[in-house]
């Protein structure tokens, strides 16, 4: 049946971005003026998911373009991040950038990559057969790291390098990984991820498999700090009442330091002046909740934070000079709520303090749009 053109009337409308023409030169300036391309991580993974949501909420017509890029994981976004043409921003993992710095010596590191805010934590997952009791167990066996590149295969092989323990080392995608630990091909597999990943939470306890402990010691404490995964998380690989310890490793949302004047620096500064800007966003449903334990304040030990970020971040926070001016504007407001005085307190508690003005901002602002 031949029906023809839909009727103008009852067309859909074509998005203006697509409809607007004009020559070709003008169309590629301007498509090209003001984006942005960010590196996030696997499909399936935390990292490709915050990559994603900043162009969500960034992305401004041909204001703001942001890219966000499936890759090969946070250890080799770094390495995007320093020679892939078109990448400008980054997720990556702290232990990543000293990897780079002590280990790769990549030259004049500190100056050509810097931070823009510090992601949270996400934990390495170390799933095993219930005969593999403790990492020792794993000594000799094959062991999935995940794919080249994924923030566990170079993460898991800090640990068990650190812990002395050798293993088969064999670098398989997720769902591979997953069939050959169930078959018995493989004893254990690892993913550096944000707990907790849906695929755990669903597998039963009758599937053979648990969570492997990975006891915290002064030996990570450079990089990594303590996690934990208990039972509400992963019903079926950690006993009801008990907790599972790992550990947890930082993420950065890095940048290239583009010198001052150059176009994609321009770009770059558009993105972190609207990162800031449109900060609550990110801690609203239906964005991950992970974003709302960000605390913008918080440092990246061994890091530089980009001085637009920087500049960003003084406009947010009182300033570090003492004195009866530290404070202004909406968290003034928020300190008399407090009762607290701002001049002596340590970093640490400015950055819990931080972190609570953001909430009470948020609620501040709710109260009046209500």
């Amino acid at each position: 049946l031949d029906i023809g053109w839909v009727s103008p009337a009852r067309a859909q409308a074509i998005p203006k971005s697509i409809e607007e023409g004009g020559a070709e030169s003008a169309l590629k300036v301007r498509k090209n003026n003001w984006t942005v391309g960010v590196a996030g991580g696997q499909l399936s993974g935390t990292y490709m998911t915050f990559a994603d949501e900043l162009a969500q909420v960034l992305d401004d017509g041909d204001n703001m373009r942001v890219v966000p890029m499936v890759t090969y994981g946070a250890a080799s976004n770094l390495d995007d991040l320093l020679y892939l043409r078109g990448v400008d921003v980054a997720v990556t993992q702290s232990d990543v950038f000293e990897y780079f710095r002590t280990q790769r010596k990549t030259p004049n590191l500190e100056s050509r990559i810097n931070y823009l805010i510090r992601l949270p934590t996400s934990e390495l997952h170390i799933l095993a057969r219930n005969e593999i009791r403790s990492i020792e167990d794993l000594r000799g066996k094959k062991v999935s790291f995940g794919p080249q590149g994924a923030g566990s295969s170079l993460t898991g092989s800090i640990v068990f390098q650190r812990l002395g323990v050798k293993v088969e080392q064999v670098f398989l995608d997720n769902p591979t990984a997953m069939q050959k630990l169930r078959s018995g091909e493989i004893s254990a597999l690892l993913r550096q991820i944000g707990k907790p990943i849906d695929v755990f939470a669903k597998i039963t306890k009758e599937s053979g498999l648990h969570l492997l402990p990975i006891p915290f010691s002064k030996t990570f404490a450079d990089y990594y700090t303590l996690g934990e995964f208990t039972h509400k998380e992963y019903p079926g690989l950690v006993p009801e009442g008990g907790s599972v310890d790992t550990l947890s490793v930082p993420a950065v949302l890095a940048v290239f330091n583009w010198p001052k004047g150059h176009d994609r620096y321009r770009r770059v500064q558009r993105f972190t002046e609207s990162l800031f800007t449109n900060w609550e966003k990110f801690r609203r449903p239906p964005r991950h909740p992970k974003w709302r334990d960000v605390n913008l304040a918080a440092t990246v030990p061994g890091w530089t934070r980009w001085g637009v970020a920087d500049d960003m971040l003084r406009r947010l926070r009182p300033q570090d000079a003492p004195g009866p001016q530290v404070a202004s504007g909406d968290f003034a407001a928020f300190l008399k709520t407090t009762g607290v005085a701002n001049a002596n307190l340590t970093q640490e508690q400015r950055d819990k303090l931080f972190r609570e003005f953001l909430q009470w901002q948020g609620a501040q602002r709710g109260a009046r749009v209500r």
